[in-house]
């Protein structure tokens, strides 16, 4: 029965997505299929209130969240599923001179006769023992004119280290980060610690990102000319630089044409045989409420070294519900690319991408050839409740055990 009722409900994710690719921060471009189902339950953050007197910061503090239903399922070939209920409840002060402060919790539980048992059970919901919950959000702030600083536990979306919202539980990160806007321009740099989440595997807590933490800047532009400039040193692990520019072009009143380039560099630091060149492009037509883009990365083969796309989803224009290039890259070269079609109906979006990973021989002759399918469906009720779903299928070509498919729906409603 939940499966008729998830499956109705699927054929409404991704193509939400779409939408919120106008919702994006400036620092972070919706620029694959990964990055528009992250922004699916996207909570944007309410506009604080400046107050004169410091007991007017609890008066005027507000509260905001998200309560959100989930369910997926795995078959591979067995199957496996949950079915979650949860959310956030954010409290944040009014500010005072520039200063104030916040804190989140996060949390979610397994329905029991929703969801599966023993080896029939989904802990990508809830964790392994079916419920999780944490002070994922906890920061002070201060704002001066066009300077931002935060401390603490906090959101962060940046190219190697982003949020991730594609299950129940987003990424967070202990960091201090200042944030300086200009002309358009938005610079960042600061210092990540640790790092939270379904991304990070709930079971296991807070990790460390680097055994002295992984220190960052970078500068972001997007006003028709788009363009990141980031550097990451994450310490023990490797050095980072990542760099993309575009141009996002109206051709008529009916045609849209964006395009963009990116490479992303990594230098081994210690043993961590984290190594790598990526280089990606991405075009996308945009006409009559239909888009169609197709997006390519080539990784070069560094021996016996690997990728790493970061703490998240990654940044890279290929990137999937769930795979990346960083699978195959291990001692190889490797290519991947997406075909992508998506499709706008006034609250009803739909998305349909089919993306191809090829790995050349390894030092061992060994290939690799992976098939990932991704298809979505969301909608709008109105600015506080979205549903939508996503079908994923990943075929390997090489050893058909490795194959599976995967469905999850979701309702989120925002407060």
């Amino acid at each position: 029965m939940i499966k008729l009722l998830t499956l109705a409900v699927a054929i409404l994710l991704s193509v939400n997505s779409l939408n919120a690719i106008d919702n994006t921060t400036d620092n972070m471009r919706n620029d694959s299929v990964r990055a528009a189902i992250d922004n699916f339950a996207k909570i944007e953050e309410k506009e604080v209130t400046e107050v004169d007197k410091i007991k007017k910061m609890f008066k005027k503090g507000k509260v905001s969240g998200q309560l959100k239903m989930m369910y997926s399922e795995v078959a591979a070939p067995g199957e496996a599923f949950a079915t979650a209920i949860g959310g956030i409840i954010k409290y944040e002060l009014a500010a005072y001179h520039g200063f104030n402060a916040g804190a989140a919790v996060y949390t979610s539980y397994d329905i029991p006769f929703a969801s599966g048992e023993g080896a029939k059970h989904n802990s990508e919901m809830s964790s392994d023992v079916g419920h999780h919950t944490d002070m994922s959000e906890a920061f002070v702030n201060y704002r001066y004119e066009a300077l931002n600083f935060r401390a603490g536990r906090q959101v962060l979306d940046t190219p190697l280290a982003d949020s991730d919202n594609v299950r129940m539980i987003q990424n967070t990160f202990e960091a201090y980060v200042a944030t300086y806007k200009i002309s358009g321009l938005e610079f960042m740099a600061g210092n990540i610690q640790r790092w939270h989440g379904s991304g990070a595997g709930l079971e296991l807590g807070w990790l460390e990102t680097g055994t002295d933490g992984t220190n960052f800047a970078g500068v972001a532009y997007a006003d028709g000319v788009e363009f990141d400039v980031w550097y990451y040193n994450i310490t023990d692990l490797a050095q980072v630089a990542y760099f993309d520019v575009g141009i996002e072009y109206n051709v008529n009143e009916t045609f849209l044409l964006h395009a963009m380039v990116q490479y992303l560099n990594e230098s081994e630091l210690g043993n961590s045989a984290t190594a790598a060149s990526i280089y990606g492009t991405l075009v996308e037509l945009v006409a009559y409420d239909i888009g169609l883009n197709i997006a390519v990365n080539k990784s070069e083969k560094r021996t016996g070294k690997e990728s790493f796309s970061g703490f998240g989803g990654g940044t890279l224009f290929t990137n999937m519900d769930t795979m990346t290039i960083d699978a195959i890259t291990l001692d190889r070269e490797a290519l991947s690319y997406i075909l992508g079609v998506v499709y706008s109906y006034d609250d009803l979006e739909f998305l349909y991408a089919y993306g191809d990973f090829d790995g050349e021989s390894n030092s061992r002759g060994e290939k690799a050839h992976i098939v990932e399918q991704n298809i979505g469906i969301g909608y709008n009720f109105n600015e506080e409740f979205v549903v939508g779903a996503i079908y994923v299928t990943q075929d390997d070509k090489i050893d058909s055990l490795n194959s599976w498919s995967r469905f999850q729906v979701a309702l989120n409603y925002n407060f």
